[in-house]
């Protein structure tokens, strides 16, 4: 794991990383987050107080001896101590603490991430157009930020998978369950959420509410996973605690409508508690008090329109207009005088305001109190509410992935450890459900650790092969997370990961080239990669000279097809023809291209991925396709004429004289050059005087 994965907002360091201005000001670059520099006190090995207060678990035993995991004790007894210094209260909520284990899950760089565009397209960080905007149906929060969790994390272990994907089996087929269980899930509010509130201590008692309401679905939703048939389903099923006790003590306690506040009181229901009950009586038995008080004072005094009200600045008092004055009584004490009146108390007004404010002073207390008890026994089952949160949530995510596979056509994959990836027309979950249905171009692909460990593929830009390759990368995935997968059959042999090298880009804030970039990922991946990874690479070697290209995208054909090295699975597409020699030189390379079809001086690409090398890149066809000017296309043919003439001759000498064995038929430099200035020139870009300036440059290096 690391940084960019986790997408922290803050890190807490020791000194030792403060202090490391160099590491600390690359972290600054690189990612938008805090640092902050925490005590060294704090970072300490307390091996009583963890395994006391918190339940630790690797590879889901919990652990007794932490001598071996010291390094993480330390920085378990380091954030906790942060929080608790930050937060001033109980984090009642923190009771279950997970070492992540990186062997559980395929290892996913941020590369692979980005090209893959799992969690947000490359350039606009949105959601629609990436895996998860196909596979996210779920109904609740819970569930959204599961499935996206699920998605980052696809499993190495092949009864975990099968699990899930008997789970989301059972769960397509029984169309009936799984609408009766969405029903469910759209009444449920985020449990997780209102756990973390209750724990902090500031939910009020809507939020209560909302939980009951969640609470309520519980019971009905273990009663429709009773009678399933899935391992998955019915240890969910199992798991999952009804939470009775916690529902009826919201359902008597709460009404069905409180204020917002928790200070105010008008929160309890009548019933739940036998003094709060009384107050309220008398609450109410003092506006009738004040009633008859104002009936009485009106028939004694003949003022008519004599009454009884209330401010909070001077408590009670009885109002008479100035028409009225002469007949107020001696007992009557002025206390406010107005523009058209006065306002007088009595001593029976004193008594009865004692009374009926200081029972109303007493009820809202009390109610305050009920509150809090009752926050507080939710507080001391948040391990319940947090296991019945995460069992709903999976349900909802796996009812997502049966919706998805229904409405899609997904078919379930077949999960093993023989290595293989076997995949009869595939297609690209994203694309296809941006096209119309039925026009995507289904593909197949077959790799093993043996015969097939490498594909070359070659054929024009926008053919579909950046297309092609990254839809193997995503049925791979989404077998390995226990999603059905867009295909007639697939058998995924576990990847342990998936590195891709897709497409330029260029790290200007820090200095680095497009080159640069693709090197560094390069070397990353050779350095990382197994022998049960998934590699996919496109155009290697383009973004520098022809022949350091070719060089270099050979170099490391050779090194990942070497199973002493690497010996990934790998799909490698090059404008390097030159490559595809290599399938008759070293074990385990096949070739393939893309199938194209020639009418005239034009071309249709029919997206297939066929058996086979080719020699053509059509690029003055993707040139005319994309609109370059019919001059520039036209003088671009005769120019391609020419060199191909020369090419000829260049081959006929090259035959003449023998070639070390493994050199490459590096036959004509200078052309080779040439082709690689005319491949560097962006058309999109080109004036006709600029496309008149470059025809002028390469005739004079073709003399």
């Amino acid at each position: 794991m690391n940084l960019r994965n986790i997408g922290p907002a803050e890190i807490v360091v020791n000194s030792f990383l403060y202090n490391s201005k160099e590491e600390i000001n690359e972290i600054k670059k690189r990612f938008n987050l805090y640092i902050n520099n925490f005590d060294d006190a704090n970072f300490k090995l307390n091996k009583e107080e963890l395994l006391q207060n918190y339940n630790i678990e690797y590879e889901n035993k919990k652990i007794e001896n932490l001598d071996s995991y010291e390094l993480e004790a330390i920085s378990i007894n380091a954030l906790l101590m942060y929080l608790n210094q930050t937060q001033k209260m109980k984090l009642e909520h923190i009771n279950h603490i997970k070492i992540y284990n990186l062997q559980k899950y395929m290892a996913l760089d941020i590369t692979a991430r980005r090209n893959l565009e799992l969690l947000e397209k490359q350039h606009s960080n949105t959601k629609k157009g990436t895996l998860l905007w196909v596979l996210d149906k779920t109904s609740t929060s819970m569930g959204g930020r599961m499935i996206r969790k699920w998605i980052g994390e696809p499993l190495l272990d092949t009864t975990q998978i099968n699990e899930r994907l008997g789970a989301v089996k059972e769960l397509k087929d029984d169309t009936i369950l799984r609408g009766e269980l969405t029903e469910c899930l759209k009444k449920v509010y985020d449990i997780e959420r209102l756990v973390g509130k209750i724990s902090y201590g500031n939910c009020n008692a809507r939020d209560l509410n909302s939980l009951k309401n969640s609470l309520k679905q519980i019971p009905l939703i273990k009663n429709l996973l009773k009678n399933t048939t899935a391992k998955k389903l019915k240890k969910l099923e199992e798991s999952l605690d009804n939470c009775e006790d916690l529902f009826k003590l919201i359902e008597n306690a709460i009404i069905e409508e409180p204020p917002i506040a928790i200070t105010e009181g008008g929160i309890i229901k009548e019933g739940y508690n036998k003094e709060i009950d009384e107050l309220k009586r008398a609450s109410t038995e003092g506006k009738k008090w004040l009633l008859e008080l104002e009936q009485r004072e009106k028939e004694e005094t003949g003022i008519k329109n004599l009454k009884v009200g209330f401010n909070k600045v001077f408590g009670y008092y009885i109002e008479v207009t100035k028409s009225n004055l002469k007949l107020v009584p001696d007992k009557y004490i002025r206390k406010q005088t107005l523009t058209n009146g006065e306002r007088y108390i009595t001593e029976e007004l004193n008594e009865l305001e004692s009374k009926i404010l200081g029972a109303e002073e007493k009820l809202v207390k009390l109610e305050h109190d009920a509150f809090i008890d009752i926050r507080n026994y939710l507080a001391k089952n948040i391990k319940k509410l947090q296991s019945t949160a995460n069992i709903i949530a999976t349900v909802d995510v796996l009812i997502s992935l049966a919706t998805v596979a229904e409405d899609m056509n997904y078919i379930c994959p077949i999960i093993d450890n023989s290595g293989e990836i076997d995949i009869k027309d595939g297609r690209h979950p994203v694309v296809e459900k941006m096209m119309p249905s039925g026009s995507f171009v289904a593909n197949d692909t077959y790799l093993n650790k043996e015969t097939d460990r490498l594909s070359i593929i070659t054929g024009p830009n926008m053919a579909g092969k950046s297309t092609y390759m990254r839809q193997v990368a995503l049925i791979t995935l989404m077998a390995q997370i226990g999603s059905f997968v867009p295909a007639s059959s697939a058998k995924i042999g576990i990847v342990d990961k998936i590195f891709t090298r897709v497409g330029a880009s260029d790290d200007l804030s820090m200095g680095q080239s497009t080159f640069m970039v693709e090197m560094m990922e390069v070397a990353s991946i050779l350095r990382e990669a197994t022998a049960n990874s998934l590699i996919i690479l496109d155009e290697i070697g383009r973004g520098t000279s022809t022949f350091d290209g070719l060089s270099i995208a050979w170099a490391v054909v050779e090194h990942i097809t070497d199973k002493t090295k690497c010996g990934a699975k790998t799909l490698f597409a090059t404008h390097y023809h030159e490559l595809t020699e290599l399938e008759n030189k070293i074990e385990g390379i096949k070739n393939y291209s893309i199938a194209v079809k020639e009418k005239g001086e034009d071309i249709i690409f029919l997206r297939k991925i066929i058996p086979g090398g080719t020699d053509e890149s059509y690029g003055i066809h993707v040139a005319k396709l994309a609109g370059v000017p019919q001059t520039v296309v036209k003088r671009s043919n005769e120019i391609l004429r020419s060199l191909e003439r020369k090419n000829m001759l260049g081959q006929k000498k090259a035959e003449n004289k023998k070639q070390p064995e493994g050199q490459l038929d590096f036959y004509n430099y200078k052309l080779a050059e040439i082709a690689h200035e005319i491949d560097k020139i962006n058309l999109n870009e080109l004036t006709p005087i600029d496309a008149l300036n470059t025809l002028v440059k390469i005739k004079e290096k073709m003399q």
